[in-house]
């Protein structure tokens, strides 16, 4: 049988190939992979933000009950016959091992620890805030105040969220920690909006500890505090 004039010469091995392209499914993995990767890759990014967030998030929570858990045990003495007085040292301390503790996410630039030392007053039956201590470069101050040792300011209502509210008792003080961070996204905010993060803990002072030492009125002795609010 002669070749068709409109066919070129070569067209055996034309059709040949058309038919095995037409057959052959080798591309097809690729093709699929093209289309579902950014799908993919949209699920990752966003899954390893989320779980960033929320590792954050679990630390943030851990450096105010440390904080708090520590400063509860200011000033604690195997002498039972001294009452021991908390020093603006220890405190520094206390505030700095926050800051170490959240070294790894960068605390001390993006984070604020608020210290409040809240007790009764026995005299005006009023809760108030005897001192506070801060460490942190973000812009935040208690949610309750500030530091009100000679009880001229508003009432107290305790410190804490409402239902749960937290109050001294007579002779004792509690620690109450307030912790702030602005979460920084791994991706900027496309999968999270901008956000602060908020922490409370609280201890009861661990020993018997004088609220108000001799020659200072705001409950700390000692000088060149490094953890004033201000």
């Amino acid at each position: 049988m002669m070749a068709s004039p409109n066919r070129p010469k070569n067209w055996p091995r034309c059709a040949a190939l058309l038919r095995r392209l037409r057959e052959d499914q080798s591309g097809v993995s690729f093709i699929e992979l093209a289309l579902i990767l950014p799908v993919l890759l949209t699920l990752g990014l966003y899954g390893t933000e989320v779980a960033m967030m929320a590792m954050t998030n679990m630390q943030v929570g851990e450096i105010a009950t440390s904080v708090a858990d520590n400063a509860s045990r200011l000033g604690q003495t195997d002498n039972s016959t001294v009452s021991p007085t908390v020093k603006e040292a220890q405190v520094d301390s206390v505030m700095w091992g926050a800051l170490k503790e959240g070294s790894s996410f960068d605390f001390e630039t993006n984070g604020r620890v608020v210290l409040s030392s809240l007790e009764y007053d026995s005299d005006t039956k009023r809760q108030f805030i005897h001192w506070q201590r801060c460490r942190g470069d973000l812009d935040r101050k208690s949610a309750y105040g500030e530091a009100d040792p000679y009880k001229t300011g508003p009432v107290l209502d305790g410190m804490g969220v409402k239902d749960h509210k937290i109050y001294s008792v007579p002779n004792s003080a509690v620690m109450f920690v307030e912790v702030y961070y602005h979460y920084q996204p791994l991706f900027g905010t496309m999968f999270v909006k901008d956000q602060v993060f908020k922490h409370e803990a609280a201890f009861l002072i661990r020993d018997d500890r004088s609220l108000n030492p001799s020659g200072t009125k705001n409950g700390i002795t000692g000088t060149g505090s490094q953890s004033l609010c201000t």
